[in-house]
């Protein structure tokens, strides 16, 4: 994720609309999306509310954007391994990995997105589109168990759950300063996954 860019605007520093997202994710992760109004956004950005609405109509869609922005890039990723030749295990690999990449990529996004409850009409929209996501996860899944890639007995909604709650989990505690690939967490992502999942 680039860095905030700042431009100049009438002689005052301002930021641009990729800018104002950034920094508003980033303030929605710190103090939770309800807690934040636009004149805090406005205050920690150094702007007037106006030019927040300038380049936003509202709070909410600062919201749909950001959800979006994380979602979008999933979506991506699922369907770039799904497009792609081979079994529905080797599909299945390169889910994890990309889901991992994403996450590593849009860490601030993809942890707002996994905040999300419910409680506005764009959440409601995030939540139903993430759980569209987690059945073709499953689905996947179980194409893998039906090809014979699995072990016997796998659970596939189970599995789907443990396996995305592994890579999800990597929002509370990796930290981009301290170092650690993506690809380095994929490879123990995918690792741990086949050892107790797949076939030997």
């Amino acid at each position: 994720m680039g860095r905030v860019t700042v431009s100049e605007k009438r002689g005052r520093p301002g930021y641009d609309r990729e800018g104002i997202l950034q920094v508003a994710v980033g303030v929605f992760n710190e103090h939770g999306y309800d807690a934040t109004s636009v004149g805090v956004l406005a205050e920690r950005l150094g702007l007037s509310k106006s030019a927040i609405y300038h380049h936003f109509g509202s709070k909410s869609e600062l919201l749909e954007v950001a959800l979006d922005r994380a979602l979008g890039a999933l979506e991506s990723a699922r369907d770039k391994a799904l497009a792609g030749e081979g079994s529905a295990a080797e599909q299945l690999e390169a889910v994890l990995r990309g889901a991992v990449q994403v996450l590593v990529a849009e860490l601030p996004y993809v942890t707002l997105l996994l905040r999300v409850r419910g409680n506005t009409d764009v959440e409601r929209a995030a939540v139903t589109r993430r759980r569209a996501f987690d059945r073709s996860m499953r689905a996947l899944v179980e194409a893998a168990r039906d090809e014979g890639s699995l072990r016997d007995g796998v659970d596939a909604g189970l599995a789907e759950r443990l396996l995305f709650g592994m890579i999800n989990s990597i929002a509370e505690w990796y930290r981009p300063e301290q170092g650690g690939s993506a690809d380095v967490i994929a490879d123990h992502v995918v690792s741990l996954a086949t050892a107790g999942l797949f076939r030997g």
